[in-house]
């Protein structure tokens, strides 16, 4: 496996072409970009870049709208469910999270519920919108159907992410960005383009048995609830995906469980949908309508310095805060460059041609 580094620049403008090719807006086509390209400089290389192929494939079978309508469909002073107009969630989502903040803006929070969105990229670029204005954020999606809840075998949950975000004061924002699977399914199709295995607990087969093989989900087989089996815990990962599955679905009117729509372009939505394509939750609380904002700060420090310095049990380990490692990425990748598999960058160049747009070229 061989990577080429890419400058941040040169991954924005690249990226960019392909979102104007589609038909997006110059602010669209921005916003898009910068969801993606910042989940590859925070080290989240499964849902950066390697992602656009799919958009695009999605757009060519007519599933997402490139220039959509993205509207309020409901709501009150503190909550609001945005109808996406089948955009993409890489737009969808920041539209919802700004209407989530000018409600906490002006009464302390506000919660949007989202139907017909698409894949939303990372819940953390969304909480974090939040935390740039002194709130917590909070984010979440359902997802395609690729998880099997405790003691089943049968796809019914999505890998459903969560995200909550914190802001500190000397420190970069905790930042709780989880799917509530096992792993998240691009984990799997980076394993898939390494011919890697993948650790045991993160999915099953046909016939419910564990499996190392990335390629299971297309032979039948699916991911696992977070925990992997019940005697792990897997009953309460199962309740988090079904929780981010409510809120996200049920609650906005988009389809939930089973009948989400695939991200995967060669797997038709279902023929009979419960709701209008997939759905989001985005909140934000202004942490003043607790507590002074610099206290909460001052204190959330206090915890991370208390967190860090833990007894650990091998010396050579020190406890990980959450968003650490990601913040980490970012600043090193901002610096030395965002590495791509090579496989990645010939899938991106054969999507350049296909699209009659000039393709990548690494400066170095």
């Amino acid at each position: 496996m061989n990577f080429i580094t890419f400058t941040e620049s040169e991954l924005r403008a690249f990226t960019r072409n392909v979102f104007k090719k589609m038909g997006c807006s110059d602010e669209h086509a921005d916003l898009a970009t910068d969801v993606l390209v910042r989940s590859d400089l925070r080290g989240i290389d499964s849902h950066g870049v390697a992602r656009l192929s799919g958009y695009i494939r999605l757009w060519e079978k007519q599933r997402i709208n490139a220039t959509p309508d993205i509207r309020i469909v409901h709501e009150t002073p503190t909550t609001a469910t945005v109808d996406g107009d089948a955009g993409l969630g890489l737009v969808v989502a920041p539209f919802a999270m700004q209407i989530a903040i000018e409600k906490a803006e002006q009464y302390g929070s506000g919660w949007v519920s989202v139907k017909n969105s698409n894949h939303f990229g990372i819940a953390g670029y969304h909480a974090l919108m939040a935390v740039e204005k002194d709130m917590i954020g909070i984010s979440m999606t359902n997802a395609s159907p690729l998880v099997a809840p405790t003691y089943a075998n049968e796809r019914l949950l999505g890998t459903n992410p969560m995200c909550y975000a914190f802001p500190a004061g000397k420190y970069p924002p905790v930042i709780v960005d989880m799917a509530t699977a096992a792993a998240a399914n691009g984990k799997l199709e980076i394993a898939q383009r390494a011919n890697k295995s993948i650790p045991d607990g993160w999915v099953q087969d046909k016939n419910g048995e564990s499996s190392t093989d990335p390629n299971e989900l297309k032979n039948g087989g699916s991911l696992l609830p977070l925990g992997s089996d019940k005697d792990h815990g897997s009953h309460k990962g199962y309740g988090l995906s079904a929780t981010v599955d409510i809120l996200s679905a049920v609650l906005s009117g988009a389809n939930y469980g089973p009948w989400a729509p695939p991200f995967v372009a060669f797997l038709e939505p279902s023929a009979n949908p419960v709701g209008e394509g997939l759905g989001h939750f985005l909140g934000a609380m202004r942490v003043d309508g607790f507590r002074p904002a610099q206290d909460f700060k001052n204190h959330l420090d206090n915890w991370i310095e208390r967190f860090k310095s833990a007894k650990t049990v091998d010396a050579d380990k020190t406890v990980i805060i959450p968003g650490e490692p990601e913040h980490q990425f970012e600043q090193e990748r901002k610096v030395s460059g965002i590495p791509l598999i090579d496989v990645v960058v010939n899938d991106l160049n054969d999507l350049a041609a296909r699209l009659g747009i000039d393709g990548l070229q690494a400066s170095a």
